[in-house]
């Protein structure tokens, strides 16, 4: 479904990424990693049109991905819940999830996408009303998360979704993505906490000062000595 090869990309005349590859399987959970820094969010951005590649290609859904927009990347079915949040804060709940209803088909079933955010997210519909500047860190990603679904993505990029909720926000929000999952809808997961990451993910990529420097599945990187060693602390 998508797949990087050896993509670099500028900020004015500092390199941020030098040579990132992945590839994410339609269906897959999969996970990148990596130190702040490392350009993990500099990725996400390149894939959904923020940063334009230097070097390498991008391909999604079989075709290439270049130079392209965000609005382009959107309409192809690519989401991201960027880092932050960046909600509207003065903006009711309800509006905040309307927004992500960008594509013409995504405002066509607004109401009825509406309805399977509130079901996904009970508590969004409690406060519909309420401005989202006035809620909890764990509600905000809520709408975060459910302001890009609302664009009824194919492929969903989460970039640090757990900073600042609580564990057991977090626990439920993990609940919720998986049965997103089941649903259809691929995800690429950008994430500090690698036991967490690995949990829900099945297979993971490694960055470091804008490189991949590891890949594999769960299981082998985490009986891998040297990803235990660095990323686990373990012996």
């Amino acid at each position: 479904m998508l797949e990087l090869k050896n993509i670099a990309v500028d900020h004015g005349k500092l390199r941020a990424l030098w040579d990132v590859s992945l590839r994410v399987e339609r269906g897959e959970l999969v996970a990148l990693l990596g130190a702040n820094g490392a350009g993990k969010s500099t990725t996400l951005g390149a894939i959904v049109g923020l940063y334009p590649l230097s070097e390498g290609s991008l391909v999604y859904a079989g075709a290439p991905l270049k130079n392209h927009t965000t609005a382009a990347t959107v309409a192809a079915g690519i989401a991201l819940v960027p880092e932050g949040r960046h909600l509207f804060p003065a903006m009711s709940v309800f509006e905040n999830l309307a927004m992500g209803a960008y594509t013409q088909q995504a405002r066509a079933g607004l109401e009825e996408n509406m309805e399977k955010m509130f079901t996904l997210f009970p508590i969004l519909k409690q406060k519909q009303k309420q401005n989202a500047g006035e809620l909890s860190g764990g509600q905000q990603q809520q709408v975060a998360i459910g302001r890009a679904l609302m664009s009824l993505p194919k492929l969903l990029l989460l970039d640090e979704p757990f900073i600042g909720v609580a564990p057991k926000i977090i626990a439920e929000i993990i609940e919720t993505l998986r049965s997103i999952a089941e649903g259809g809808v691929t995800m690429l997961l950008v994430e500090q906490n690698v036991h967490r990451a690995l949990d829900f993910s099945a297979r993971a990529y490694v960055v470091e000062n804008g490189r991949t420097v590891l890949e594999g599945e769960r299981d082998a990187l985490l009986n891998d000595p040297g990803f235990s060693n660095k990323f686990l602390g373990l012996d």
